[in-house]
């Protein structure tokens, strides 16, 4: 494909200088790469600026490599060359067209939220396949379809290998694509040219400050995954589904009814008025069930997912079956059918009585979610086992560490990802958050399994830490290990190194003898 085919499709503002290339200097373009390590000979090298590295200073080991032209924010001269405004976006725009516009031909759902997108995007995928549609999943998980599934460096890949991974979806019979989208994603333009045809908008709380700086931004960036990307216009019928159980979803959804353009928006919520909502709702340890009303009709449902946050997950997923006109019954046995996500509120077996589990939950809200569940549904001492990831947003350790204490009988302070920072600093913010001076700070040595006075304890070694949890835990007593949830590793420094949570629990339950 020539170089000035794809620079048909940017728009004339994002050009820099002299534009469209010349006859002389338009080249076939064989492939297109970011990173010049992966370039190929005949291949376009686009530069762009990353979190550590910036891709201009590497425009000349890619031509080294082969690249025949380069798109950059500054000049290249003695090349083919488009100078840019914005790499990122020149990237997601040549890429779709690159790959044949792949998501015209797919119906693509697009799930955003500080909290539950993974859950309700399963949950779509599980109504969608129950429906018979040949569906694809890009999750925090991974990304999976036709029974591959691939490890996930990110959320919502960058714009180029979406639109790989897209094209390659279309070729191999995939009809519908479940996309969680990332507020990264949105401002870092990962889904520019992706063309959606329904968005969803679970919730927003407290995360990504170190990125966005403040709510507001973050909010903004949440927002325009409908106003600049599902209700911009062009060929499809879009619609979207709003959790208006939140407060910002409600704002969102009066704000859609101004700038849909006559797509429908599905509200969901405990309401009665919103779309789809739910009565009779029964949760235990086991799950939540119900009754949904929709405006096709009412149906019972036994999910096995457990707790109110999962309930407005499974809401998500029925505004998205009802938005794409699947049948009731098969929205109910997608619920139904649907074990649960990898990593969230997954559960240990164990012989030993006690109840164990692992979730994702490294955000305020989501921990406050969890321990709120399993407080409501489970008897006997709950312990949470928890830390905060380093480098990044520091704001919410306090706030962490506040709504831990508060709602666990016993806290164990550990590390998550400490990256470069040191662990004890991540968990002196954290514990900075403890404003009941009543609670009790207790030290490894001390024989907490009796104890009754709420306390914490501070082991920075997230290994010993889940055993200290199990060891305190006696039979009936809940054990929630917070924060990595399916993440198979941690990060110290430069190193990346094997931790899974679930082994860890699993181990120290077949050494616990009590």
């Amino acid at each position: 494909m020539k170089l000035s085919v794809l620079a048909q499709h940017m728009p004339q503002d994002l050009f820099r200088g002299v534009g469209m290339p010349s006859a002389e200097s338009d080249p076939d373009i064989t492939s297109i790469s970011y990173r010049s390590d992966r370039v190929k000979k005949g291949g376009l090298f686009v530069a762009i600026k990353g979190f550590k590295n910036d891709g201009h200073e590497y425009i000349d080991h890619a031509l080294s490599n082969g690249a025949s032209a380069v798109i950059s924010e500054k000049p290249v001269p003695g090349v083919p060359a488009l100078e840019v405004t914005d790499s990122r976006k020149a990237l997601a725009l040549i890429a779709d067209t690159f790959f044949g516009s792949p998501s015209e031909k797919l119906t693509i759902i697009g799930v955003t939220g500080t909290n539950g997108k993974t859950t309700t995007t399963f949950l779509v995928q599980s109504i969608l396949t129950e429906a018979g549609f040949n569906t694809g999943i890009i999750s925090t998980v991974d990304y999976r379809y036709n029974g591959n599934i691939f490890t996930n460096p990110m959320t919502t890949p960058e714009s180029l290998d979406l639109q790989n991974m897209l094209a390659d979806m279309l070729s191999s019979g995939i009809t519908h694509v479940v996309l969680e989208v990332s507020s990264h994603a949105v401002d870092l333009h990962r889904i520019t040219g992706c063309r959606m045809d329904v968005g969803v908008f679970t919730n927003l709380s407290k995360d990504h400050l170190d990125f966005h700086k403040n709510m507001d931004a973050y909010w903004t960036a949440k927002k325009r995954l409908f106003t600049d990307h599902l209700f911009s216009g062009g060929a499809k019928k879009t619609s979207a589904v709003i959790n208006c159980n939140d407060p910002r979803g409600q704002e969102l959804f009066s704000l859609l009814e101004h700038v849909s353009k006559g797509g429908p928006i599905f509200s969901i919520g405990a309401r009665n008025g919103y779309t789809v909502t739910h009565k009779n709702i029964r949760s235990n340890i086991k799950g939540v069930g119900g009754t949904i009303a929709t405006p096709s009709g009412d149906f019972e449902f036994a999910s096995h997912l457990a707790g109110n946050y999962n309930l407005e997950n499974i809401l998500c997923a029925v505004g998205v079956g009802i938005a794409v006109k699947i049948p009731l019954d098969a929205i109910k046995a997608g619920i139904e059918s649907f074990p649960g996500v990898p990593g969230r509120m997954e559960r240990i077996d164990n012989t030993k009585g006690k109840f164990v589990f692992v979730d994702y939950a490294h955000t305020p809200d989501a921990l406050e979610n969890v321990l709120k569940t399993l407080r409501s549904i489970v008897s006997g001492k709950l312990i949470c086992v928890f830390g905060c990831g380093g480098d990044r947003d520091r704001s919410k350790r306090p706030e962490m560490g506040k709504i831990a204490t508060r709602l666990s009988d016993f806290t164990i302070i550990t590390s998550d990802n400490p990256r470069t920072e040191e662990p004890m600093s991540i968990i002196s913010d954290i514990i900075d958050g403890i404003e009941d001076k009543s609670i009790a700070e207790y030290q490894k040595e001390d024989d907490c399994k009796g104890a009754v006075k709420k306390g914490y304890i501070v082991d920075p070694d997230r290994r010993s830490a889940i055993t200290l949890g199990i060891q305190i835990a006696c039979p009936g007593d809940t054990v929630l290990i917070a924060g990595k949830g399916h993440e198979t590793y941690q990060i110290h420094g430069a190193q990346t190194i094997h931790f899974d949570d679930r082994e860890e629990a699993q181990q120290a339950l077949e050494v616990n003898d009590a």
